[in-house]
C-alpha cells in the first residue's frame, strides 16, 4: 500500500474512537471460573500504592483489591485491564472521573480503580440496565456498588445461586477472594456485560 493511502486510513481510524484491546468477546464461562480459582488463594485484602510492571502487572497474587478479581478474570481471556485502561485515558483522560488530584494517566493504579473500570465498561459499550430483579444479572456480569459515600465496590456474577434466585458474587471485599450473597446488600450503581464468546467460537 502507497503512503498517501495509508496515511488517510490511519487517520480515520484515529478519528473513529478509542482502540480497545482484544479480545473483542469474553466467554462469561471462563470468566466465571477463572474469578473462582482466586477463592483460597487471594487471602487478603491490600488497598497500598504499588508500583507495577507494565503490561500485565499485578500485585501478588494472594492478596489485592476487589478490582483486582476482575483483572485477574479478564486477563486469563487476554484482555489486560492494566493496559486497555491506560491507553484509553492517555487519549480521553478528561472522560475518566477526576477524583485522584492526578494531572494524567498512572498505569499503576488507575486499572485498580471502581470508577475508572465503570467509565471503561461504559466507553466500551459493555453497560445493561440496573434492576432489581436477579434473573436480570447473568453469569460474567460485572456489577458496581456504592458502600456508601464515596466507598464503591465491584465483583463478577457466578453461576451459583443463592435462596430467593439471587446469583452469588465473586469478589474480594476485605477477606480474600470469596464466593458470596451481596448482590442487593447495597445499592448497585452499575452493571456491564461483555460480548459473549458464541458456541460455535468456543468449539
Amino acid at each position: 500500500m502507497k503512503l498517501r493511502r495509508v496515511i488517510p486510513l490511519a487517520l480515520s481510524l484515529l478519528a473513529a474512537g478509542p482502540v480497545f484491546a482484544q479480545p473483542a468477546a469474553i466467554d462469561p464461562a471462563k470468566l466465571v471460573t477463572d474469578a473462582r480459582q482466586q477463592v483460597g488463594v487471594t487471602l487478603s485484602f491490600d488497598p497500598a500504592y504499588r508500583t507495577l510492571t507494565y503490561p500485565g502487572g499485578d500485585v501478588p497474587l494472594e492478596t489485592g483489591v476487589c478490582t483486582d478479581v476482575v483483572i485477574r478474570a479478564l486477563r486469563h481471556q487476554g484482555l489486560d485491564l492494566q493496559k486497555a485502561v491506560h491507553e484509553d485515558m492517555r487519549g480521553a483522560f478528561s472522560q475518566y472521573p477526576q477524583s485522584w488530584g492526578l494531572g494524567g494517566p498512572d498505569k499503576n493504579i488507575d486499572h485498580r480503580r471502581v470508577p475508572n473500570l465503570m467509565t471503561f465498561f461504559k466507553r466500551k459499550g459493555w453497560s445493561q440496565p440496573i434492576s432489581e430483579n436477579p434473573a436480570d444479572y447473568r453469569a460474567g456480569d460485572i456489577v458496581t456498588w456504592n458502600l456508601g459515600g464515596s466507598i464503591t465496590h465491584i465483583g463478577i456474577v457466578a453461576d451459583t445461586v443463592a435462596t430467593g434466585s439471587r446469583p452469588l458474587i465473586l469478589h474480594n471485599i476485605g477477606g480474600g477472594a470469596r464466593e458470596e450473597d451481596l448482590l442487593f446488600s447495597d445499592r448497585i450503581i452499575g452493571h456491564s456485560r461483555a460480548p459473549a464468546v458464541s458456541r460455535n467460537e468456543t468449539n
